[in-house]
């Protein structure tokens, strides 16, 4: 090749790139899955004509934005294997899929308060919260 990458590194980056792919992917399911339950949850409250059932869907929608964030995490540490093992002073045994020296790097909080989650899940739990706070005062 005449880059100087050999073909063992850019079946590795292969490699590394598909694990990022499948977490991105496992991610947006998690999103679609937690939309879904909000939505069900509030049509329901709505349709049985008790907002008390807003409460219900706290647990798991806070489930998934933790999931979510897990899988962000990951993805996260994944990037910074991907970005050690394109560089060519070899810091990254060829084949490597151990992402655990990055954990450090990569903190849960900071995957968990992104701005698009916070933005995302703040925004189904707020509502579904100010929905229950709402039946409990009427």
């Amino acid at each position: 090749m005449s880059s100087g990458i050999s073909s063992d590194t850019v079946k590795h980056l292969e490699f590394l790139q598909a694990v990022i792919t499948r977490l991105n992917q496992t991610a947006f399911l998690i999103k679609g899955w937690a939309m879904t339950l909000t939505a069900g949850v509030i049509g329901l409250a709505a349709s049985q004509g008790d907002l008390r059932i807003c409460g219900a869907g706290l647990v798991p929608v806070s489930s998934f934005w933790l999931l979510d964030s897990y899988f962000l995490r990951q993805e996260r540490m994944y990037r910074r294997l991907y970005d050690a093992a394109r560089r060519p002073d070899g810091s990254v045994e060829n084949f490597s899929m151990d992402a655990t020296p990055y954990k450090t790097q990569v903190p849960f909080r900071g995957a968990a308060f992104s701005p698009l989650l916070l933005l995302f899940y703040a925004t189904s739990v707020v509502t579904l919260l100010a929905l229950t706070i709402l039946a409990f005062t009427l």
